[in-house]
Protein backbone atom coordinates (compact mmCIF):
# COMPACT_ATOMS: atom_id res chain seq x y z
CA UNK A 1 0.00 0.00 0.00
CA UNK A 2 1.36 3.41 -0.66
CA UNK A 3 2.62 5.48 2.35
CA UNK A 4 2.68 9.05 3.08
CA UNK A 5 4.94 11.50 5.53
CA UNK A 6 2.68 11.79 8.93
CA UNK A 7 3.22 13.64 12.11
CA UNK A 8 1.18 14.13 15.04
CA UNK A 9 2.32 17.57 17.10
CA UNK A 10 1.96 18.85 20.59
CA UNK A 11 2.95 22.21 22.13
CA UNK A 12 5.18 19.83 24.51
CA UNK A 13 7.04 17.88 21.66
CA UNK A 14 6.40 15.66 18.37
CA UNK A 15 4.57 12.35 19.64
CA UNK A 16 5.13 10.30 16.37
CA UNK A 17 6.34 10.81 13.27
CA UNK A 18 6.55 8.65 9.92
CA UNK A 19 5.79 6.85 7.04
CA UNK A 20 1.54 5.89 7.60
CA UNK A 21 -0.66 3.97 5.13
CA UNK A 22 -3.81 5.73 6.50
CA UNK A 23 -5.15 7.90 9.27
CA UNK A 24 -8.66 7.81 10.45
CA UNK A 25 -9.19 11.65 11.63
CA UNK A 26 -11.62 12.56 13.97
CA UNK A 27 -12.56 15.86 12.44
CA UNK A 28 -15.28 18.57 13.33
CA UNK A 29 -17.14 17.35 11.09
CA UNK A 30 -16.86 14.00 11.37
CA UNK A 31 -14.13 11.19 10.61
CA UNK A 32 -12.27 11.29 7.84
CA UNK A 33 -9.31 8.91 6.48
CA UNK A 34 -6.58 9.94 4.88
CA UNK A 35 -4.28 8.01 2.20
CA UNK A 36 -1.76 8.61 -0.15
CA UNK A 37 -2.88 10.99 -2.70
CA UNK A 38 -5.58 12.00 -0.41
CA UNK A 39 -6.58 16.15 -1.68
CA UNK A 40 -5.40 19.39 0.42
CA UNK A 41 -7.78 19.78 3.40
CA UNK A 42 -7.73 21.73 6.64
CA UNK A 43 -10.00 20.10 9.62
CA UNK A 44 -10.30 21.21 13.51
CA UNK A 45 -10.42 18.24 15.68
CA UNK A 46 -13.26 17.44 17.98
CA UNK A 47 -12.58 15.11 20.69
CA UNK A 48 -11.62 11.38 19.94
CA UNK A 49 -9.42 8.56 18.68
CA UNK A 50 -6.91 8.96 16.21
CA UNK A 51 -6.51 5.77 13.98
CA UNK A 52 -3.10 5.53 12.76
CA UNK A 53 -1.70 2.22 9.99
CA UNK A 54 1.79 2.16 9.83
CA UNK A 55 4.03 -0.19 8.02
CA UNK A 56 5.11 -1.31 11.75
CA UNK A 57 1.90 -1.59 13.07
CA UNK A 58 -1.04 0.21 14.51
CA UNK A 59 -1.85 2.97 17.13
CA UNK A 60 -4.59 4.73 18.39
CA UNK A 61 -4.64 7.81 19.86
CA UNK A 62 -6.88 10.22 21.80
CA UNK A 63 -6.65 13.74 20.88
CA UNK A 64 -9.11 16.56 22.79
CA UNK A 65 -8.55 19.68 20.13
CA UNK A 66 -6.50 20.82 17.50
CA UNK A 67 -5.87 20.57 13.68
CA UNK A 68 -5.22 18.41 10.90
CA UNK A 69 -3.80 19.64 7.63
CA UNK A 70 -3.59 16.86 4.57
CA UNK A 71 -2.42 17.55 1.32
CA UNK A 72 -1.48 14.67 -1.44
CA UNK A 73 2.01 13.59 0.05
CA UNK A 74 1.37 14.20 4.18
CA UNK A 75 -0.49 14.76 6.77
CA UNK A 76 0.09 16.58 9.98
CA UNK A 77 -2.11 17.27 13.30
CA UNK A 78 -1.13 19.57 15.32
CA UNK A 79 -2.99 18.26 18.61
CA UNK A 80 -3.91 20.10 22.19
CA UNK A 81 -3.51 17.07 23.93
CA UNK A 82 -2.74 13.45 22.55
CA UNK A 83 -2.35 10.42 24.02
CA UNK A 84 -1.87 6.99 23.63
CA UNK A 85 -4.96 4.81 23.88
CA UNK A 86 -2.97 1.88 25.71
CA UNK A 87 -1.22 4.11 28.20
CA UNK A 88 -4.85 5.61 29.65
CA UNK A 89 -5.45 3.51 32.43
CA UNK A 90 -8.96 3.55 34.56
CA UNK A 91 -7.52 6.69 36.87
CA UNK A 92 -6.51 8.74 33.97
CA UNK A 93 -9.86 8.11 32.22
CA UNK A 94 -11.83 8.90 35.25
CA UNK A 95 -9.43 11.88 36.36
CA UNK A 96 -9.98 12.97 32.48
CA UNK A 97 -13.94 12.34 32.88
CA UNK A 98 -14.20 14.21 35.78
CA UNK A 99 -12.50 17.38 34.05
CA UNK A 100 -14.41 17.37 31.00
CA UNK A 101 -18.20 17.51 32.96
CA UNK A 102 -16.09 20.26 34.91
CA UNK A 103 -15.79 22.04 30.91
CA UNK A 104 -18.87 21.01 30.01
CA UNK A 105 -20.83 22.83 33.48
CA UNK A 106 -18.55 25.59 32.70
CA UNK A 107 -19.41 26.34 29.08
CA UNK A 108 -20.20 29.33 28.03
CA UNK A 109 -21.44 29.04 24.35
CA UNK A 110 -23.05 26.34 21.91
CA UNK A 111 -19.35 25.70 20.40
CA UNK A 112 -17.67 25.26 23.69
CA UNK A 113 -20.65 23.07 25.24
CA UNK A 114 -20.63 20.79 22.04
CA UNK A 115 -17.04 20.06 22.58
CA UNK A 116 -17.35 19.06 25.83
CA UNK A 117 -20.43 16.93 25.39
CA UNK A 118 -18.41 15.11 22.82
CA UNK A 119 -15.07 14.69 25.53
CA UNK A 120 -17.17 13.44 27.74
CA UNK A 121 -19.37 10.68 25.65
CA UNK A 122 -16.39 9.47 24.72
CA UNK A 123 -14.18 9.02 27.69
CA UNK A 124 -17.59 7.42 28.99
CA UNK A 125 -17.58 4.74 26.20
CA UNK A 126 -13.70 4.43 27.04
CA UNK A 127 -14.19 3.85 30.51
CA UNK A 128 -17.02 1.32 29.72
CA UNK A 129 -14.76 -0.80 27.66
CA UNK A 130 -11.79 -0.53 30.15
CA UNK A 131 -10.30 1.77 27.11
Amino acid sequence: MATFNFELVTPERLLLSGAAEQVVVPGAEGDFAVLAGHAPVISTLRPGIVDITMADGKKRIFVKKGVAEADPERLTILAQTAVAVESLDAAAIAAELKAAEAELAEAKDDQSKRMAETLVELLKRMQARGA
